[in-house]
């Protein structure tokens, strides 16, 4: 794949539903983004659902998954739903011990494997290195909720998990990203509590450090992140309200510094929820994220509202179409170098929030996620990138 990201200058993104495995319908949408020297375009296909979780007659999707990439294999597994009525009806959240390696077949998931983890997992931090998936805090099992794992395959694609470390708390929706031995990691759900507290654990000693906070006392949980440039870049994310800014942590000198709002066209977009892959040492791409408004209305009236009121409101709110929840459809990319976003086009699907997003060479997969509050997807989308 040539990785030349910055020279995007339109992206046809075209959606192949496939029905009965006869016809097929397309959908195309093109966006201008900067002018340069060559035209980039993605392709996106329904490319399957996963498969049902253990015990289950049929997988009605997860989000908050775990994912990653492990001996040649994409992984991705765990994650939750609510099996037994919405959050409307009070159904009780679900997450799954399910891990799933795939292989990537002409640009398409091919499943490999299903594996049973010890633990169930569901919004732990990802971090895909050399020697596998790092995968911390992240489970309903207050045990595993407090530990980094370190998820590997084998050469047929099962997939384990093994104890890397402890930490001093659980965390959950957080941000990480690993650098040698270190691995950062922070901000999320800190023991329950939302939290801007950003630390380091040595994976040769084990020891943990608390770093500098994240600036403004604005704790944040499911906020976009990468490692650019040897920074870590957060973006968005949001607790009683969204956020839309963004700030990038320097480990040599400790310190965050903020950088751009999302915004493109001077419209603010919300990323919380949104999933991020790593484009190259300058870029990340960016699918989803909850809208602000409807977001910070959502938590205000579920904050006063009581009795029959809330029930009312409740009720009204899980039965809404997905569009209209206006979550972000475009497809962003974020350039440290220039420290600007700009979207590159839309995805021609429901926007998801909490998938699993992983890149392989020039083929982008997205993977199940939350299609609006308390609905998942069990879908599977491939995007073909061509130049």
């Amino acid at each position: 794949m040539k990785k030349h990201w910055w020279l995007f200058s339109i992206v046809a993104l075209t959606l192949f539903v496939l029905a009965g495995c006869q016809q097929q319908d397309t959908v195309e949408n093109e966006a201008s983004a900067e002018a340069t020297e060559e035209d980039t375009h993605i392709r996106w296909t329904l490319d399957g659902h996963v498969e049902p979780q253990e015990g289950q007659s049929e997988n009605i999707g997860t989000a908050g998954l775990m994912y990653g990439q492990s001996n040649g294999f994409l992984i991705i597994g765990g994650g939750a739903n609510f099996p037994d009525g919405s959050p409307a009806e009070n159904g009780e959240k679900a997450f799954y011990p399910d891990v799933y390696s795939y292989q990537n077949v002409d640009g398409h998931l091919q499943q490999a494997a299903h594996s049973t983890l010890d633990f169930a997992l569901g919004y732990g931090m990802s971090v895909t290195d050399k020697e596998g998936i790092f995968y911390i805090g992240g489970s309903p099992n207050e045990e595993y909720a407090k530990r980094i794992s370190l998820i590997t395959a084998d050469q047929k694609g099962n997939v384990t998990a093994k104890k890397v470390m402890d930490l001093p708390f659980a965390i959950q929706d957080g941000v990480a990203a690993k650098d040698g031995d270190m691995l950062y990691f922070g901000l999320g759900a800190q023991n329950g509590e939302a939290s801007n507290k950003f630390y380091r654990a040595n994976l040769k000693t084990n020891k943990v450090e608390e770093l500098a906070s994240l600036p403004g006392d604005t704790a944040r949980k499911q906020a976009v992140y990468r490692w650019l440039d040897g920074e870590l870049y957060v973006f968005g994310g949001g607790d009683q309200e969204a956020y839309t800014d963004g700030y990038a942590y320097n480990p040599e000198a400790d310190e965050w510094t903020q950088v751009a709002d999302v915004s493109v066209d001077g419209e603010a977009i919300s990323l919380l929820g949104g999933q991020a892959v790593t484009l190259n040492d300058d870029e990340m791409l960016v699918i989803g994220g909850f809208d602000k408004a409807i977001y910070d209305d959502a938590n205000k009236q579920m904050g006063e509202l009581e009795g029959d009121e809330l029930q009312a409101f409740k009720d009204d709110y899980f039965n809404r179409d997905p569009k209209t929840f206006n979550w972000n459809t475009k497809v962003l990319i974020y350039n440290a170098k220039t420290d600007k976003w700009r979207s590159i086009g839309e995805v021609p699907f429901d926007a998801p929030c909490g998938e699993a997003l992983l890149l392989d060479d020039d083929n982008i997969f997205s993977v199940n996620g939350e299609i609006k509050p308390g609905t998942r997807t069990d879908r599977i989308y491939a995007g073909d990138i061509e130049d």
